[in-house]
């Protein structure tokens, strides 16, 4: 077949939704292709053109404008042929080069690595596709050609687009709801994956529908009976079980190939949306429904836009799986977002909330590509965002939210808005008090309890399912860990300069950049950062600070460095993220203490006589002199070993006796000895030495008390 005749083939099917002028564009860029092609061949050995051209017919079953058509014929250009984006836009306008643009692989710069250099083009397409959503369809068609065409390709080049198809590429199919191109890609994909696999379960489906025939078709003729019976309108189809979910159910589910395989499914597709309640109750009253198993997906839509109703039967010995729809419903469900185009000429009020949510979903993955540190996390981030299954819970005011299931009250208040997520300190589920890592479940009420001033706890990284909720925490706790880093650190470049005699303030700017040049850093707040974070040693940025007005012998310390008392640093014991307290000796305010620098961590505080300490002299130079501040309120826990007599009552005493001192038992453990004496282990919370005293005494005054000290492991 000649490639005129191809291209006219391809007019051919256009003709019946647009117009010939439309047609001869798309005609005039698929001549362009071609010309900028010339020469090229694909690994099967066809000529190249036939890829956009197939990309194309992909679009045009979708029955898609005529720019995405244009943009489908040249997607390649830019990439591979040279022919600049502006040349593009002089000859088929800006939004037919923007769309190439947004689909063309960033070529000309170099990447560390093969995963950064996906990252940064999926994180260039997301940008594109914020501008104009037709971006990520040619890309879905381009991806879908590819897949179908993957044979020839060496084996681990295989693998990696396999990989990236089923972790990125049919997950967004599914968010925009685009559910026959989502799941021809993960057929493909589970194929090229698993070869030997996808063989053994296609084998074993054929095999199984050959013995099912019969069971199928009387099924479906009292199906039909029924609704015939009831003048109602509707056909009756039987659907196919895809063999990348068949797997997966296997896998995930633990269920083996014929409990998955003796469910029959069956789709009815009707005329309206009253037709498909009344088909339900028919099909109840021909078989029993599951309790539990019915889904209304009409009232309460999903995420990308799927409406449908859901209920398994039982009757004739199985489990039938029904779902009831409208035509449009259908279109929309095999279309998602390309359904809009479909309709473009009657709008209808289904694809417009459609066009909503996924304008929704977009905007979304702008907030996180602005929060991500590297185009790593944001595609990190987005691979989170891809859950399939949702659940439905409501604000106070009755408003429906939708969440990927096992989604929790933090990622709620972080959906509604970020303010409101980053102010959480409590929730309400069905009005009642409830764990902020609890996971929700649909139907249920959730209000968010905030307060001014509150900031996101780190341990909620631990639970949070969104990447809304994931890429927010984050990049709060990394500003946070940001200015705590700055603070801390010009603390002990401070101190260290006081060692030579010098002060900060006095440091000319010349100076400073002389020694950020040194380090190979982008700012001197970069390097204060480095010496908070532990990464950097203060005295020898303050060394170097100084060299460029005295010299300073290389081997030459500041005295307070070599364990001489000279301004100690001030700590409150709540600096937040980066200084923590050594859980070896748990020091306590009116503790001699000294702080070690853990590399990108901070400073870890211990007490001075700590084992864990360095011994050599040059490991105790490294250390920092601290001393407390004079108005600690905090609490700090301390661990007591008690020594008793057994006996009756004994353990409340010493409990009553804590609560009388103002101490608060975190935990009590209990190690028997023999019959007459015991060791309890006692961790309690006192705000100082003095106040340990205090704990200690009371107890030591319980007449059954033998002996008792603090411990330090």
């Amino acid at each position: 077949m000649s490639a005129e005749a191809t291209v006219e083939g391809l007019a051919q099917e256009l003709s019946s939704y647009l117009d010939t002028n439309r047609i001869n564009q798309v005609r005039r860029a698929y001549y362009y292709a071609e010309q900028a092609h010339e020469g090229q061949m694909r690994k099967s050995g066809d000529r190249y053109i036939t890829h956009p051209l197939a990309v194309a017919h992909i679009l045009a079953d979708l029955r898609l404008d005529h720019q995405s058509l244009m943009a489908a014929m040249l997607h390649d250009v830019i990439e591979d042929t040279g022919i600049p984006k502006d040349a593009l836009a002089e000859q088929f306008g800006e939004d037919v080069a923007e769309l190439v643009d947004g689909v063309s692989k960033l070529t000309q710069i170099e990447f560390r690595s093969r995963a950064e250099a996906q990252a940064e083009n999926f994180q260039k397409m997301t940008l594109a596709m914020a501008r104009d959503i037709r971006v990520i369809l040619v890309k879905l068609a381009d991806r879908l050609h590819n897949m179908r065409t993957l044979g020839p390709m060496p084996y681990e080049k295989r693998q990696r687009i396999a990989t990236e198809t089923l972790d990125i590429y049919a997950p967004i199919a599914n968010r925009l709801g685009m559910h026959s191109i989502c799941t021809e890609l993960e057929d493909l994909g589970f194929s090229s994956l698993y070869p030997m696999r996808s063989k053994y379960i296609s084998k074993a489906v054929d095999k199984l529908r050959g013995s099912h025939r019969e069971i199928i078709e009387d099924i479906r003729g009292k199906l039909q009976e029924k609704l015939e019976e009831r003048g109602l309108p509707g056909r009756i189809l039987g659907r196919e079980k895809h063999l990348n979910s068949i797997y997966n159910k296997m896998k995930f589910k633990q269920k083996s190939f014929h409990e998955i395989m003796d469910v029959y499914a069956f789709r009815i597709i009707t005329d309206t949306e009253d037709d498909c309640y009344r088909i339900l109750g028919a099909v109840h009253s021909l078989y029993k429904p599951l309790p539990g198993r019915f889904k209304d997906y009409i009232a309460m839509p999903k995420a990308n836009g799927y409406q449908s109703l859901h209920t398994t039967l039982f009757g004739m010995h199985v489990n039938i799986e029904i779902q009831i729809r409208t035509e449009e419903m259908e279109h929309i469900a095999n279309n998602g977002i390309a359904a809009h185009w479909m309709y473009k000429n009657e709008p209808s009020s289904v694809t417009s909330v459609n066009q909503a949510r996924v304008d929704r979903w977009v905007k979304g993955l702008m907030e996180m590509r602005e929060r991500a540190d590297d185009s790593m996390e944001f595609i990190e981030h987005v691979k989170v965002d891809l859950f399939p299954d949702e659940i439905y819970v409501f604000t106070p005011k009755g408003r429906i939210m939708e969440l990927p299931s096992g989604a929790t009250p933090v990622d709620f208040a972080y959906a509604i808005h970020t303010d409101i997520g980053n102010a959480t300190v409590a929730c309400r589920v069905n009005r009642n008090l409830g764990s902020l890592s609890q996971p929700l479940q649909s139907g249920q009420t959730v209000e968010i309890i905030t307060a001014p001033g509150a900031r996101p706890n780190p341990a909620w990284l631990s639970f949070v399912v969104t990447g809304k909720a994931r890429s927010s925490i984050r990049h709060v706790l990394k500003s946070q860990k940001r200015a705590e880093s700055l603070e801390l650190g010009r603390t002990l470049l401070k101190k260290s300069l006081k060692g030579f005699g010098a002060k900060l303030s006095e440091i000319s700017d010349a100076q400073k950049q002389a020694v950020v040049n040194h380090n190979q850093v982008n700012s001197f707040d970069d390097l204060i950062s480095d010496i908070g974070l532990g990464n950097r040693m203060a005295y020898l940025v303050a060394r170097q600070l100084v060299s460029g007005s005295e010299e300073v012998e290389a081997s030459e310390v500041p005295r307070d460095i070599e364990g001489g008392n000279h301004s100690p640093v001030t700590i409150r014991g709540t600096e937040g993220l980066l200084v923590r307290f050594a859980s070896c000796c748990k020091p306590i305010p009116g503790d001699p203490v000294v702080g070690v620098m853990d590399s990108g961590k901070g400073m870890v505080i211990h007490s001075d006589t700590c084992s864990r300490l360095p011994e050599d002299d040059e490991g105790r130079a490294r250390l920092t002199h601290l001393k407390w501040a004079k108005d600690i309120t905090d609490e700090f826990s301390v661990e007591l070993r008690v020594e008793l007599e057994r006996q009756r009552g004994v353990i409340a005493e010493m409990a009553n006796a804590v609560a009388m001192a103002d101490g608060n038992i975190e935990r009590i453990n209990v190690e028997e000895q023999n019959a007459r004496f015991g060791v309890v282990s006692l961790v309690v919370h006192v705000n100082g030495r003095r106040h340990l005293a205090r704990v200690m005494r009371r107890i030591r005054n319980i007449r059954a008390i033998t002996h008792i000290s603090r411990v330090r492991h």
